[in-house]
């Protein structure tokens, strides 16, 4: 068993659940493609969503890319003030062989670029 996990982060522009689901969409696109992973190799996902997103649970999304073996959680990110707004966040563990803490490839996409930008221009 190799465990690792992946994370990665995008903002939305308003708080629709279309919006909600789009963006986490892709990331999670993003994260699968960008690692070679297949779905039986996703263990858990955990999202989180600023204040000012609740239209909708960002695992939906993954349920709708058929991510249905993996544990889901949502949960509301901690408040800071002048911290980036509209923005979900996921931690993904999963058990890949061909992956290490080193070659992971984190995704931080639109404005969540600001969160880790030595993740992003590592890339």
């Amino acid at each position: 068993m190799s465990l690792v996990s992946i994370r990665g982060a995008i903002t939305v522009e308003e708080n629709t659940r279309e919006a909600i689901l789009e963006a986490t969409h892709e990331m999670l696109e993003a994260i699968l493609k960008n690692n070679e992973l297949r779905l039986d190799e996703l263990i858990q996902l955990h999202f989180s969503c600023t204040k000012d997103l609740d239209a909708a649970y960002p695992a939906v999304a993954a349920r709708v890319l058929g991510i249905t073996e993996a544990s889901l959680m949502c949960f509301q990110e901690m408040y800071v003030v002048n911290s980036l707004n509209q923005c979900i966040r996921v931690d993904v563990l999963v058990d890949a062989a061909h992956l290490s803490k080193k070659t992971v490839k984190h995704q931080y996409l639109r404005k969540a670029t600001n969160l880790r930008p030595d993740l992003v221009n590592k890339e």
